[in-house]
């Protein structure tokens, strides 16, 4: 395997950059290249240790600020991140191998404005009006922070991921200890440093490393509330092992999500949008629309559509690699398991030559019960199923162990509101896909975990509630 040499990746604890304490390190690799770029702190007991004492001692004084005092920091850490974009993207891109212009253009600009609009939730933290319950006694509620939070990200947005978790917690008042993805660290470290320059020490710490480190942060008694965005697997062990603590969880897991295109739809644009969405990131997102599920009338026409739109695609230029080898290795798994029913119009095979490189890709003929279907795939491909009416529409869309996110396309606007109540998801798009905006929540049902990300709502995840009675 090819190597350059790059900046070392330090943990970054009570605002100063650290090495491991064991001196163990894990080495980086450009998805895109394969190339191994730098290295990181493999971060054993004693780093979670020392983040989560320097979290509970910050947690001390930043608790009892006001609002007022974590809006200022959380603007001043926005505006510092737009300042520092190209490090930013310089740091994101060599670990994920995105095409560095679409990390700049699609995802730092949202990255800053959820700074901004949890800058401005701090200041506006909803609560009943006190009143008189029982004679002669007034009751009032309090919100207050839970406390350090340890919040463990994804690698397949790792700063969006970062941001969605830390700014929320802060804006309330909790401290932060942080663990990104083992294969992503570079943008969430470089996050840390940026925010160290207007936040206390120990407000916000980043302990690189990997499954162990982030048991290690669940499991450690200063730490009372377990955030994490990533695979069902991780997040039943996480809940589980947060449970011998009684520590709260929030959890946001896999996607899966189904799309349905009815036969009043707008084939064509229905098919362009789904297709720019699905390969995005080379469809490494939980709310990825990957199995279209589309009328019977309606079904080879937009198979040709979404197909021409796939085919056109271009591997590191409108979407970049899988994470890892091993993300690659499982995308090909599914495929090579595929019922010998199922058909491959676009696509089906990795990419000749270095990187992590997968063709988008198109399933048809698959059936409900197959694994395609069922589990998440995390990668360049959607299956296609045909329904003949609304009802069976919504059977497939819900007869999955995930509940994340959907979408329906319709000209019918009863259908569409009948939709939205029906699908068993926390989104749902009707003739659209993907679009999130910092008001509004993001999470999911069933499989797919429990709490919110964005809104008021991520803010209100990150308080707890007083009952003061005078």
């Amino acid at each position: 395997m090819a190597e350059r040499r790059g900046p070392t990746v330090h943990n970054h604890i009570g605002g100063v950059d650290r090495p491991a304490a064991a001196g163990a390190t894990m080495r980086l690799t450009d998805p895109a290249t394969g190339t191994r770029h730098r290295t990181a702190p493999l971060s054993g007991p004693a780093d979670a240790d020392a983040a989560c004492a320097a979290a509970l001692s910050a947690y001390a004084r930043w608790s009892v600020t006001t609002p007022a005092e974590r809006q200022v920091a959380l603007l001043r850490i926005a505006d510092a991140l737009e300042a520092r974009a190209d490090e930013l993207v310089a740091a994101e891109t060599a670990d994920t191998g995105k095409p560095a212009e679409l990390f700049r253009q699609d995802e730092l600009p949202a990255i800053v404005d959820s700074v901004r609009f949890f800058a401005g939730a701090a200041r506006n933290l909803p609560g009943a009006a006190a009143g008189e319950y029982t004679e002669g006694r007034t009751s009032l509620l309090r919100r207050e922070p839970v406390g350090v939070c340890a919040q463990i990200t994804p690698w397949n947005y790792p700063l969006m991921m970062a941001v969605w978790k830390v700014a929320p917690a802060i804006a309330a008042g909790n401290t932060s200890v942080l663990k990104p993805a083992d294969t992503t660290p570079s943008s969430s470290v470089l996050l840390a440093r940026i925010a160290a320059e207007h936040l206390p020490p120990g407000v916000l710490n980043v302990v690189c490393g990997d499954r162990d480190t982030g048991r290690a942060l669940v499991a450690h008694p200063a730490t009372r509330l377990i955030a994490v965005t990533g695979s069902v697997r991780a997040g039943r062990e996480i809940a589980t092992a947060a449970a011998a603590g009684l520590k709260r969880v929030h959890l946001e897991l896999g996607g899966n999500a189904p799309v349905l295109v009815h036969d009043d739809a707008d084939v064509e644009s229905a098919a362009a949008r789904l297709a720019a969405v699905a390969y995005y990131n080379a469809g490494q997102d939980c709310t990825a629309p990957t199995r279209l599920l589309v009328h019977a009338n309606v079904h080879d026409a937009f198979v040709d559509a979404f197909a021409g739109h796939a085919s056109a695609l271009r591997p590191g230029t409108d979407f970049g690699p899988l994470n890892s080898a091993g993300q690659l290795a499982a995308v090909e798994g599914l495929l090579s398991r595929l019922p010998g029913r199922a058909k491959v119009p676009v696509g089906g095979a990795r990419l000749a030559g270095p990187g992590c490189f997968h063709e988008a890709t198109v399933v048809t003929g698959v059936r409900q019960g197959d694994e395609i279907v069922q589990e998440e795939i995390f990668g360049p491909v959607v299956t296609v199923q045909t329904f003949a009416d609304e009802q069976e529409a919504l059977r497939l869309a819900n007869d999955v162990r995930h509940g994340l996110a959907a979408s329906v396309w319709t000209a019918d606007h009863d259908r569409a509101m009948r939709a939205t109540r029906a699908l068993h998801t926390g989104i749902v798009w009707v003739n659209t896909h993907g679009t999130t905006v910092s008001e509004m929540p993001h999470g999911g049902v069933k499989h797919s975990g429990y709490g919110s990300d964005l809104s008021m709502a991520g803010l209100l995840d990150y308080t707890q509630v007083k009952h003061v009675m005078l």
